[in-house]
């Protein structure tokens, strides 16, 4: 049995759960502990503990803990990322792509640590000095979903450690196996005891445990819309920094100047790689008129030619859906599409040669911006096509929406590019590429339901994971 990691020791939960292959129900790949509330209160007190010496270490000392675990997830990346395609269920390509962007996550937040700085400024009273500088936050709880399950606990993980605070970490309950094995890197790097610890279990136990611990000073999150805002509200009691990554119906806008080759690959990454599980997917194919029913004719040709499969078969292109209760969501969307007048194609439950949870991707085409398809996330590989007149109503229905992560526009105008990217309501916008796929050295983030408090990734991420201070001198 996998254990938790508290104050720098591996123990037992009160309880355990197995964890089992999506594209093979009878292949368990382990059992993992599940911590209690009491177990929580024990890893936020070492990480209280602990805090004073991490903050205090030297900027060196924590780069080379970072940069030590980016070398072992990059020795390790190919039988990580078969762990991470069994566990999750996303193709062994994606999965070891994920693997390295992780280790290169923790390397750029290595260089990070040495960067990291202040201003001197000068005050407006004669003789008086003003220094603005940077401190740790304090001890941070990361909670993470399950369909990036090492790539996002990176990018929380390794900022937090950067910027000198400590951690208490609770992975999504679906995918714990790739959380210990990085928990496990990071304790051989030599992480010292206290400064990271695991916590694997229930969102309703620990993931609350964390949200309503006072001596927790912030929190980030990343998950559905319903969690999230429950746990800003929660977190408010306590008054902890909140960050927040909640969702996204994110727009592709097809106009009729569009290179339909590009279009199509763009939209078909963006709608099903990664069985669409992916919150910036593009889950709202918007069409110009003109270029409509040649676009559809060729995304259906392509969408149907995918291979669904076992994700280990290097042939394999869509693996299955992560669970059970995911899959029955998603085909209950399809109905639902189906019943508010859209035309399906596509989207059936598929048996194949193992027992797993295994959906054709689907287009509802005939769609409109009013249909639940077309505004709820549905978190799988189904998109909705919606036929546009001109570029105005295209703006007007990629921005109708309660989301705003991610949108995209694929046009040779650049009239269309530049307005797009000037007025799409979102907190990325895409030129010509799929809406899902982004650098781990530049900002993530949303608007409106989407995104609360400061973005992710990047330089940008220490406006979380610091807290700001101002130093006045007088030396007259």
């Amino acid at each position: 049995m996998k254990l938790n990691l508290i104050a720098g020791r591996w123990v037992p939960g009160e309880e355990q759960a197995a964890n089992f292959n999506p594209a093979d129900v009878s292949d368990v790949i382990g059992h993992f502990a599940r911590a209690s509330e009491s177990q929580v209160d024990t890893a936020v007190q070492a990480a209280r503990e602990a805090l004073p010496g991490w903050a205090g270490a030297s900027p060196q000392e924590r780069a080379d803990l970072l940069e030590a675990t980016a070398q072992r997830l990059l020795a390790r990346k190919d039988d990580i990322g078969r762990l991470l395609a069994r566990e999750e269920g996303k193709t062994l390509f994606e999965a070891v792509a994920e693997t390295a962007r992780a280790a290169q996550i923790f390397r750029f937040f290595a260089g990070e640590a040495i960067r990291a700085g202040g201003d001197a400024i000068a005050s407006v009273r004669p003789d008086v000095d003003v220094e603005v500088v940077r401190e740790p936050v304090g001890v941070v709880g990361l909670i993470t979903p399950w369909n990036f399950p090492i790539a996002i606990p990176a990018w929380k993980i390794a900022p937090a450690l950067a910027y000198g605070n400590t951690v208490v970490f609770k992975p999504a309950d679906l995918t714990p196996a790739c959380a210990h094995v990085l928990a496990e890197i990071l304790h051989e790097a030599g992480c010292p005891a206290g400064v990271f610890n695991l916590v694997m279990g229930r969102g309703s136990v620990v993931g609350d445990a964390i949200a309503t611990h006072a001596d927790v000073n912030a929190m980030s999150f990343t998950g559905s819309v319903p969690v999230g805002r429950a746990l800003a509200v929660t977190a408010a009691q306590t008054m902890k920094k909140i960050q927040l990554e909640m969702g996204g119906k994110n727009p592709m806008v097809v106009m009729d100047d569009a290179n339909l080759d590009i279009a199509v690959s763009a939209v078909l990454n963006g709608a099903f790689f990664s069985t669409g599980q992916r919150c910036t997917a593009s889950s709202r194919i918007v069409v110009q008129a003109g270029i409509h029913d040649a676009f559809v004719e060729r995304l259906t040709a392509k969408m149907k030619a995918l291979k669904v499969g076992n994700p280990l078969d290097q042939e394999t292109q869509i693996g299955p859906v992560v669970s059970e209760r995911q899959l029955i969501n998603n085909l209950t969307y399809v109905d639902i599409a189906a019943t508010e007048g859209a035309e399906v194609v596509g989207g059936e439950r598929l048996d194949l040669e193992t027992e797993g949870w295994f959906q054709a991707p689907a287009l509802f085409l005939n769609a409109n911006n009013e249909m639940r398809s077309s505004r709820d996330e549905i978190f799988g590989p189904c998109a909705s096509v919606i036929k546009v007149a001109d570029f105005d109503e295209a703006l007007s229905v990629a921005n109708d929406t309660e989301f705003g992560l991610s949108s995209g526009i694929c046009t040779s105008s650049l009239k269309y590019a530049r307005a797009f990217k000037r007025y799409s309501q979102a907190g990325m916008v895409m030129v010509n590429l799929p809406t899902a796929g982004v650098d781990y050295h530049v900002p993530f983030g949303g608007r409106k339901g989407s995104s609360h408090g400061s973005r992710e990734q990047g330089r940008y991420a220490a406006e979380f994971y610091t807290s700001v201070k101002t130093a006045y001198s007088y030396a007259g």
